[in-house]
């Protein structure tokens, strides 16, 4: 069939996650509270390590980039969702729904390979200690940032050249929140078997050798630190167990919608949603609340906006 096809359908219909009106208000109110908090909650961190300048240290550079992408991994969905509550008509454009394909998988991929990232800083400060400034100055950390950005866009563009170009002529209903590819496919009027398992294979090349890199990290990390003292290993235990938490939490969801599809489609709308809601909501509470050293430099800036008021 013709590519040009396309045309016929100009928007899709989001058909959300209920349908009965008195839930979606629930629904709204509370998914519009968790996306009030994970924008404050990561900007909170991104200005605390901006500013203090006792968390100018390659962890906190990377910290800040998760904070910054978990904020727009929510925001490519959420307020669409949001929104889509309160609305009968729950419909989306063609272009509308490229874009939330594109940058869905850019910025998770891209978050997936900074937690790469994050998780080798953790192997140099345990298992190389003496040379982790030297290995992780700012140079190599911008380096790898950058690296995660274009992985993600490089991932996003294969994605994107090959579903903008299938012919969709309907149905056009969506049975999710969000234009997630493995529903979009299945609008398309061919046979999408061919296609399902390239983009498997995509996602998977990406999110599985991930997982196994982060998997290997942590590994020598564990041994390392059994080897190490009781002070500093409890310390490095602590860090890891909130890193590994992070990862189980952001990479189980993504391996079972795009690698490993169950298709039940109440169970992929959760995992949709606890990736792309929930993980950027814990993640501030894992890394804040658990961390010493921000609970002291939210203290600090608390301190310093308490006496500039003072002051003035």
């Amino acid at each position: 069939m013709d590519g040009g096809n396309q045309s016929v359908v100009s928007e899709f219909v989001i058909l959300g996650l209920a349908h009965s009106q008195n839930l979606q208000v629930l629904l709204f109110v509370m998914f519009l509270i968790f996306y009030l908090l994970i924008v404050s909650g990561n900007i909170v961190i991104m200005v605390l390590i901006t500013t203090d300048p006792h968390l100018h240290s390659p962890m906190y550079f990377l910290l800040a980039n998760l904070s910054f992408v978990d904020m727009w991994l929510s925001s490519v969905t959420t307020p669409k969702m949001i929104t889509d509550f309160l609305r009968k008509n729950k419909s989306i454009s063609f272009a509308g729904c490229m874009s939330q394909v594109f940058f869905a998988h850019c910025i998770a991929a891209g978050e997936m390979v900074l937690l790469v990232v994050m998780a080798y800083d953790r192997y140099v400060a345990i298992c190389k200690p003496l040379h982790y400034f030297t290995i992780m100055n700012l140079k190599r950390c911008t380096g790898l940032v950058l690296t995660s950005w274009t992985i993600g866009f490089v991932h996003a563009m294969s994605h994107l050249v090959v579903i903008v170009e299938l012919p969709f002529c309907g149905p056009k209903e969506i049975d999710s929140f969000f234009c997630d590819m493995p529903l979009v496919i299945k609008l398309a009027c061919i046979d999408s078997h061919d296609l399902d398992i390239l983009m498997n294979a995509d996602c998977g090349v990406v999110g599985v050798t991930c997982f196994i890199l982060l998997l290997i990290s942590y590994t020598y990390i564990l041994i390392t630190v059994r080897q190490s003292s009781k002070a500093g290993a409890s310390k490095a235990l602590s860090t890891c167990s909130a890193h590994i938490t992070v990862v189980m939490i952001f990479f189980v969801p993504c391996i079972f919608i795009y690698v490993c599809p169950l298709n039940i489609t109440w169970l992929d709308k959760f995992l949709a949603v606890f990736y792309s809601v929930f993980t950027p909501f814990l993640n501030p509470a894992i890394y804040t609340l658990r961390n010493k050293e921000m609970k002291n430099a939210m203290t600090r800036f608390i301190n310093n906006c308490i006496d500039s008021k003072g002051n003035y």
